[in-house]
């Protein structure tokens, strides 16, 4: 195997992640890298995705439920609710998990823009025919179809390593989690004020299509936007697949090394050489992209389990150990929640990187969702002694929702080890691919296994009925543990 020097101390070769941090640069620990400006434009219209993302996959949340119970197989049996929506949300990330590596994959081979473009196309059509179902099967059909067609997160994902360097990535990745925290807000709004509009604009709404199809309406202002995505994506985003990253610094020549001969760099070499030809799968599976992943699942894993016990304690009467809170309740502060999200993940990620260390800002995050669970029991017991909601339910509701605003800091911070991992540019989609399968298994498990460790711990009064935080622990405990296996900041260049 060939190798080239990128200075006295450091080879590179196949494994070499393509997107060095500054302790990978020559002389980095005495001269400071200005920091490149961010392509605003680009990234703008690169985040109009994510935004249309965040609002289609958001906007069904607040109708489901009753979308189900009024569905002909489900007959108004509420028992039967929780069973027919579990399968819709298992069989859409079952969907995702199955192509999400097959559409990365693709983007290595003819480019980031053709599957943006093809999946915002899928996303406009699955959600029309969502607000156009009215049987289970049609329902489940739909969502399968939106599962298919969300490879373009991770192609996202790609382009903005790609317009970014090591100098200003942080800044670069803490942007999705904001416009996602935006669509959060906008999709449950949509979702909640535009479902069943004959009922609440009789004489606007009138025509006799709106009672037959009561939910098309917040869809079609879902479908509105991607499709306006889709617009601008395809007039001014450029194709970032064969384009130089602004920041990447290339080796110095090896003085061994004829003039005029082509040294082996893969990553960092951007001629349309052998070098830059996406990997085979068992080598974009390297040591830094295996432990990459476990701790992106992991990450997953956490978050689908804190997300489904929030709703549902805070739902669930005061002497099972919940808050009792009306779904207007809920719906309010989950609203607060996305505001709250996307202001300090904007003023917050780039800085706690650039001062603590990208593991630290991990290692934090998962500290941050233990503190989230450990506050359910007390919650609970502010409301029993104050004879219902106080402000110290509130206060300790605030406390919950900002530390679950600094355990998304983590989203952030493994992007960037996942771009860095990436052995070249061309497998990058690949490393985002096999990352997005990883966290849409864990999307289609953690909810249903939070569920039924809640309703087992209440059921069989397991330690007083609080065993499902202690689960919830246990698996921050074990992300923890991984955690131990990822550097202090991106992945350098290092002999594995």
């Amino acid at each position: 195997m060939s190798l080239t020097r990128f200075d006295d101390n450091h080879e590179i070769n196949e494994e070499t992640p393509f997107l060095p941090n500054q302790e990978a640069l020559p002389d980095s620990n005495t001269t400071r890298m200005p920091v490149t400006p961010l392509p605003i434009a680009q990234i703008s219209v690169l985040l109009t995705a994510w935004l249309a993302e965040s609002i289609t996959t958001q906007s069904i949340s607040p109708y489901l439920n009753q979308l189900v119970r009024e569905l002909p197989d489900v007959g108004g049996d509420v028992r039967k609710v929780g069973y027919y929506t579990g399968i819709i949300v298992s069989l859409h990330y079952a969907a995702e998990a199955a192509t999400s590596f097959p559409w990365n994959r693709l983007s290595d081979h003819v480019g980031r823009k053709p599957v943006l473009l093809s999946c915002l196309l899928g996303t406009t059509l699955s959600i029309l025919l969502f607000g156009l179902s009215h049987s289970f099967w049609a329902l489940v059909l739909s969502r399968c179809l939106h599962g298919a067609m969300k490879g373009h997160i991770g192609a996202v994902k790609s382009v903005i390593t790609e317009l970014t360097d090591e100098t200003n990535v942080a800044r670069g990745f803490s942007m999705p989690p904001v416009v996602w925290s935006l669509g959060y807000v906008i999709g449950s709004l949509v979702g909640g004020v535009l479902s069943r509009p004959q009922d609440r604009w009789p004489r606007i709404f009138s025509h006799s299509f709106w009672a037959d199809y009561p939910y098309f309406l917040p869809c079609l202002v879902a479908a509105t936007f991607t499709c306006f995505s889709f617009v601008i994506t395809a007039l001014y985003l450029e194709e970032t697949l064969n384009s130089r990253p602004s920041g990447l610094r290339l080796p110095r020549p090896n003085p061994d090394t004829p003039q005029g001969e082509a040294g082996n760099t893969p990553g960092l070499d951007m001629s349309p050489d052998e070098s830059q030809k996406p990997l085979p799968l068992c080598s974009v599976l390297t040591k830094p992209v295996i432990i990459t992943i476990a701790n992106y699942a992991m990450l997953a894993l956490i978050d689908a389990m804190a997300s489904a016990y929030i709703p549902l304690v805070w739902s669930t009467p005061v002497e099972y150990g919940g808050l009792n809170l009306s779904p207007a309740s809920i719906g309010l502060w989950l609203s607060l929640y996305g505001v709250m999200d996307g202001i300090f993940q904007f003023i917050f990620f780039s800085h706690c990187v650039s001062r603590f260390g990208l593991r630290r800002v991990f290692v934090f995050s998962l500290v941050s969702c233990a503190v989230v669970n450990v506050l359910f029991p007390f919650e609970n017991l502010a409301v029993v002694v104050g004879g219902g909601p106080n402000p110290v339910v509130w206060l300790l509701i605030i406390l919950q929702l900002l530390s679950f605003c600094i355990f998304d800091m983590g989203f952030g911070a493994i992007y960037m080890y996942t771009s860095s991992a990436a052995p070249n540019k061309r497998s990058l989609g690949a490393a985002y691919g096999l990352s997005q399968v990883a966290t849409s298994i864990q999307n289609a498990v953690g909810p249903a296994s939070a569920d039924w460790l809640f309703a087992f711990s209440l059921t069989h009064n397991v330690l007083g009925g609080k065993f499902a935080y202690i689960v919830l622990l246990g698996v921050v405990g074990v992300a923890l543990g991984a955690s131990t296996q990822l550097p202090k900041n991106t992945w350098v260049n290092r002999k594995e």
